[in-house]
C-alpha cells in the first residue's frame, strides 16, 4: 500500500505522517491524503480542528503523537478531544454553551460602583466593606477583567505626581511601600534583593540626576563593589545603595538626614524600586558596608585606575590640606590653624591629592599636626611611587640626572629646602612659592609669554628665571611680574620643563582652592560623619601645647610692643601751649612712661623667645600632658563617603568639560548641571524594546536647551545599560526648539 500511494505533497505543506499533510492558505487550513484534499476549515475554527484531528486518530489514519508534533499542541489537549469524540461524536464539538446565570453578587450596579471607587484610589478592603461583598470576590473580578484596578491603569498610561502621592500615602505597610509581597519575602529571608523595575512616571523630582549615570559608571562607582563589599540578604541591593548615595550627592542632598524631607517614593522611582530606605536604615547600611568591607582597598583601587586612565594628569599632582573642625566633647583633638576662620581650632586635617583640573585621586585624613611635609613624606609619597603610571625606570634615571618621576605642587606650608633635597634624591620634583624671596629683580629681565592654565585657558604673563642654591641644592626660581609691579616667586626642582609650563602648573594651584570651596558648599566635605573614636598612634608627633602657648605669648607681646612704639612717636605737644612749663613736663612724663613700658616688653619678649627656643615644637603623643591626650575619630565611614563624593565630583567635572565645548560662557556650566540634576523628568520604560527613556523638561532659554540636547546626544552614544537590568537608557528633551523662522 505504501508503494502504491506515493507521498506527492505540495512545497508549502507540512507532513503529519507518510499519508497525511496540511497547509495554510488565506487564513484557511487544508488537509490532504496523498494529493487528495479531504477537509478544510478556517484558521480560527478550533472546534473543527479538534473534531477532525480526533476523527483522524479514531479512524486509524494517524497516531496522537503525530498530531502533537505536526501542530505543536499539548498531548493532554489531544487526549481530551479524542475522548470527547469517542463519547459524544462530532456534534459535541459544536454544542453551544449553556446560558450563564445572572450574577447574584457582582451585578452591573455593584460593578459600576466598585469601578468608580477603584478609580478614586480606594483600596479593595474599603470597597468590600462599603458594598458588603468579600475582598476575594473583588480580587477575582479584577483578575478576570470585570474590574480594572486604578494602579494597573496608571501603569499603562503613566502616573502623575498626584497619583503616586495618593498611592504612596495609602500603602498599608508604610509610606511608599507598594511592593508588599517582595518586602514580606525580604523580611523572612526569602528574597536576596528587590529587582530593579521601572514604571511609566511623569514629572519625577530629581530624575534629571539620571543623566550622570554614564559618567558615574565610567568613573568606577560600581567597580570592585562585589570584590570589596557585601550586604546581607534583604530588600535593598548594594547596587541600589551605591546609586542612591551618588545621586543624593549630585542632587545636593548634603547628608542622609536630609532625605527625610523628600518623598521616598519619588526617589524610589529613580532607582526602579517602590521607595528608598528610611534614614536610620540607610545609615545602618552605610555603616555595615564601610566597616565590614574593604573601604581603603576600594578607594586605592579606584585611585590607581584613575591615574592609569590619564597618566599625563597623574604626572603633575596638587596637594593641599583642608581642616574639618570638630566641636564635639568625646575627645580633645589637637588644635590647628583654620585659614577660613583665622582661628586655631580642634579638628582633623584632610590632605587631598588632585590633578590640574582639580579632579581628586585620593584623600589622607590625619588628626596629627606634624605638618604638610611630614604627611607628604610618610603617607602620600610612598603611595604615589607605587600608583603613578609611566614613571622612568632605573636605567633611564641613571642616564639622565635631570629626569623626574613626577611633580608635586603645594603651598608655602610645605616650603622646606631640606625636604626639596630629600625628594630630589628620589627624583620627585617639588614646586611651591618662595617663602623668603630676596630683593626684587630688574623689570628688564621679564618677558611676556603665553601660559596655559587649567581647562586649557591661555593667558599672557611676564616671566623671568634664575637659579638659586638652597641647602646645597640648585633650584629654579621663576618670577611673575604682576600688573601692580609685585613679583611672585616660584621655586621648582623640575629641571627639564619649560618655564611657561612650570608657571602654568603653579598658577593653576588655585583650582584646588576653588575645589575646596566648591566641595564645602555643595558636597559638604567638612562634615563629621562618624563620631566613634579609636586609639591614636602615640609615636606620631604633634605640636607641643607648651610651645604653642609660648608662641602665642610672643605674638601677643610683640603686638603690644609695636603699638607702644607707634604711641611713642605719635605723642606730641599741643602747639598753642607749647611754651607752658606744665605742658612740657606732661609731654616728657608720657614719653618716659611709654619708653619704660617698651623696654619691659622687650625684656619679656626676649625671655619668652629664649624659653621657646629650649622647648620642642613637636613632641610624640605619648609625651602630651594628661589633659591634652586624645583619641582620633574613626575615619572608615568618612573615607567611604569621601570616595563616593570623589566619584560624584569627577563625574560632574567630566560632564562640565563636555559642556565647555558647547557653551561659550563657561561660568554657566556648573550652574546648568546643578539645574539638570535637580530638575523633574519623565521615565518611560519599554519592555519590548528594552529601553528606558529619560525625558528631560526644557530649560530657561534656547541656548541651554541646545546645550542639553547636545549633551543628551553624547550620553546616548555611550549606550549605557541601567545597572541590574537589560534596559538601555535614552536621553531626550520633552520638546524641540522651534526653527528660527517660526519663532514669534
Amino acid at each position: 500500500m505504501i508503494q502504491m500511494l506515493l507521498p506527492i505533497f505540495q512545497s508549502e505543506t507540512t507532513r503529519i505522517n507518510d499519508y497525511l499533510a496540511f497547509f495554510k492558505k488565506n487564513s484557511r487550513i487544508y488537509y490532504f491524503n496523498g494529493s487528495m484534499p479531504i477537509f478544510s476549515h478556517a484558521e480560527s475554527d478550533l472546534a473543527s480542528f479538534r473534531m477532525f484531528t480526533s476523527q483522524l486518530y479514531v479512524n486509524g489514519n494517524c497516531k496522537q503523537i503525530d498530531i502533537v508534533k505536526a501542530f505543536g499542541v499539548s498531548s493532554i489537549s489531544v487526549k481530551r478531544s479524542v475522548k470527547k469524540y469517542q463519547e459524544s461524536g462530532a456534534a459535541a464539538f459544536f454544542k453551544k454553551d449553556k446560558i450563564p446565570r445572572k450574577p447574584r453578587v457582582l451585578t452591573k450596579e455593584v460593578l459600576s460602583q466598585a469601578q468608580k471607587m477603584l478609580n478614586n484610589g480606594q483600596s479593595r478592603s474599603t470597597i468590600s466593606k462599603a458594598l458588603g461583598i468579600k475582598s476575594d470576590t473583588l480580587y477575582r473580578a479584577t483578575k478576570s477583567g470585570q474590574l480594572v484596578d486604578a494602579q494597573e491603569i496608571n501603569k499603562q498610561n503613566g502616573s502623575t505626581k498626584s497619583d503616586r502621592s495618593i498611592e504612596d500615602s495609602k500603602a498599608e505597610i508604610g509610606m511608599g511601600c507598594t511592593r508588599v509581597i517582595e518586602r514580606i519575602a525580604a523580611s523572612v529571608g526569602e528574597l536576596d534583593e528587590a529587582p530593579t523595575r521601572f514604571e511609566k512616571s511623569y514629572d519625577v523630582p530629581n530624575a534629571g540626576v539620571l543623566c550622570t549615570l554614564p559618567a558615574l559608571l565610567s568613573n568606577g562607582l560600581l567597580n570592585y563593589t562585589s570584590e570589596y563589599f557585601n550586604l546581607p540578604k534583604g530588600f535593598y541591593s548594594i547596587v541600589q545603595v551605591f546609586l542612591l548615595l551618588a545621586f543624593m550627592t549630585l542632587s545636593r542632598v548634603k547628608n542622609v538626614e536630609q532625605l527625610k524631607l523628600y518623598p521616598p517614593g519619588e526617589w524610589g522611582n529613580i532607582l526602579g524600586i517602590d521607595r528608598i530606605p528610611e534614614v536610620r536604615t540607610l545609615r545602618n547600611k552605610i555603616k555595615y558596608i564601610a566597616e565590614t568591607g574593604g573601604t581603603s582597598e576600594w578607594s586605592a583601587a579606584l585611585s590607581k585606575e584613575w591615574m592609569e586612565s590619564d597618566p599625563e594628569a597623574a604626572g603633575v599632582l596638587y596637594i593641599d590640606g583642608s581642616v574639618r573642625v570638630y566641636n564635639g566633647y568625646q575627645t580633645k583633638l589637637p588644635r590647628r590653624y583654620v585659614a577660613r576662620q583665622k582661628l586655631c581650632l580642634r579638628g582633623m586635617t584632610d590632605y587631598w591629592v588632585n590633578d590640574q583640573n582639580s579632579r581628586p585621586f585620593f584623600v589622607i585624613t590625619t588628626p596629627f599636626t606634624s605638618g604638610l611635609s611630614a604627611t607628604l613624606e610618610n603617607d602620600i609619597i610612598p603611595r604615589l611611587e607605587k600608583d603613578i603610571p609611566d614613571q622612568p625606570n632605573e636605567d633611564e634615571l641613571k642616564a639622565d640626572q635631570y629626569i623626574k618621576r613626577f611633580v608635586i605642587i603645594f603651598d608655602r606650608e610645605g616650603y622646606s629646602p631640606a625636604f626639596f633635597k630629600k625628594m630630589w634624591k628620589k627624583r620627585i620634583a617639588c614646586q611651591t612659592y618662595h617663602k623668603y624671596p630676596q630683593k626684587e629683580w630688574s623689570e628688564l629681565e621679564f618677558h611676556e609669554y603665553t601660559v596655559e592654565l587649567s581647562f586649557g585657558k591661555q593667558v599672557k604673563m611676564k616671566l623671568a628665571e634664575r637659579g638659586i642654591c638652597l641647602s646645597n641644592l640648585w633650584i629654579r626660581e621663576i618670577r611673575k611680574l604682576t600688573v601692580t609691579g609685585h613679583q611672585v616667586s616660584v621655586l621648582s626642582t623640575d629641571y627639564k620643563s619649560d618655564l611657561t609650563l612650570i608657571a602654568g602648573h603653579m598658577f593653576s594651584r588655585w583650582s584646588q582652592e576653588n575645589f575646596f570651596k566648591y566641595m564645602r558648599k555643595h558636597f559638604n566635605i567638612q562634615r563629621v560623619i562618624d563620631y566613634q573614636t579609636e586609639s591614636a598612634d602615640e609615636t606620631k608627633k604633634v605640636v607641643n601645647p607648651a610651645y604653642r602657648k609660648l608662641e602665642s605669648q610672643v605674638k601677643s607681646k610683640t603686638s603690644k610692643l609695636n603699638r607702644k612704639k607707634v604711641e611713642f612717636y605719635d605723642t606730641s605737644i599741643n602747639e598753642s601751649s607749647s611754651t607752658e612749663k606744665n605742658e612740657i613736663a606732661k609731654y616728657e612724663r608720657q614719653r618716659g612712661e611709654i619708653q619704660e613700658q617698651t623696654e619691659l616688653l622687650q625684656i619679656d619678649i626676649e625671655q619668652l623667645k629664649a624659653k621657646r627656643k629650649k622647648t620642642s615644637k613637636h613632641i610624640p603623643v605619648e609625651e602630651l600632658p594628661e589633659e591634652e591626650h586624645f583619641k582620633q575619630l574613626s575615619s572608615v565611614r568618612k573615607q567611604f563617603m569621601d570616595t563616593i563624593k570623589m566619584i560624584a565630583y569627577r563625574s560632574e567635572t567630566a560632564m562640565a568639560i563636555l559642556l565647555r565645548t558647547i557653551l561659550k560662557k563657561t561660568d554657566d556650566v556648573r550652574t546648568l548641571l546643578q539645574n539638570i540634576f535637580t530638575s523633574e523628568a519623565d521615565l518611560i520604560p519599554n519592555e519590548k524594546e528594552k529601553t528606558l527613556t529619560i525625558r528631560l523638561h526644557n530649560y530657561a532659554n534656547p541656548l541651554f536647551d541646545n546645550a542639553v540636547r547636545k549633551l543628551c546626544e553624547h550620553l546616548n552614544e555611550t549606550e549605557t545599560i541601567y545597572p541590574s537590568t537589560d534596559m538601555q537608557i535614552i536621553y531626550v528633551l520633552v520638546s524641540k526648539l522651534n526653527p528660527r523662522d517660526q519663532e514669534f
